[in-house]
């Protein structure tokens, strides 16, 4: 689902959990610059609107996974529309993260899962996702929904090596 103001407690919560774990916050858009996640919901509905993403950014949305039964956010993830060229070259159109205690359970392949239609309906007719060599959890979920690997890159921001994975739509 969509962020919106119910989840603000929850979002604030997912992002310690990620912090005290010493762990990225793929996905997440600017979550870690954020403190106050209403701050944070701000910028994720100005990358939204193709009229209010920052220009050096494109446009994209946002999702989180919530457990129905409690409304704890087990992740989040991020889809780019395009890819402008460092997404081209790095990190593709998809990101996500799932909750350091909620690992292990399906939980990222079932929301990469259920982002392709949404990419699907944005007129994309393939994704690329992206992961770290060591993170055999994101690769087994990239791999069990379609992905094909291209290539091993080094970015030069974070210092670290990406493998990039194609999902034909």
């Amino acid at each position: 689902m969509r962020p919106c103001e119910e989840h603000l407690e929850q979002v604030r919560e997912y992002r310690q959990a990620f912090l005290a774990a010493g762990d990225g916050l793929d996905g997440a858009g600017p979550l870690r610059r954020f403190e106050d996640p209403a701050d944070w919901l701000r910028q994720v509905r100005l990358y939204e609107d193709p009229a209010t993403v920052p220009p050096h950014l494109v446009q994209a949305t946002q999702f989180l996974c919530v457990r129905k039964d409690d409304g704890r956010v087990l992740g989040m993830l991020q889809v780019r529309h395009r890819l402008n060229e460092y997404l081209a070259q790095y990190a593709g159109h998809i990101g996500y993260s799932v909750r350091p205690d909620e690992r292990r359970k399906g939980v990222a392949k079932w929301m990469l899962r259920e982002s392709l239609d949404y990419c699907r309906a944005l007129g994309l007719e393939k994704v690329m996702v992206a992961c770290l060599p060591d993170n055999e959890g994101s690769r087994r979920t990239i791999l069990a929904n379609g992905g094909v690997y291209e290539r091993t890159v080094f970015e030069p921001d974070d210092g670290e090596l990406l493998e990039q994975y194609w999902i034909t739509l």
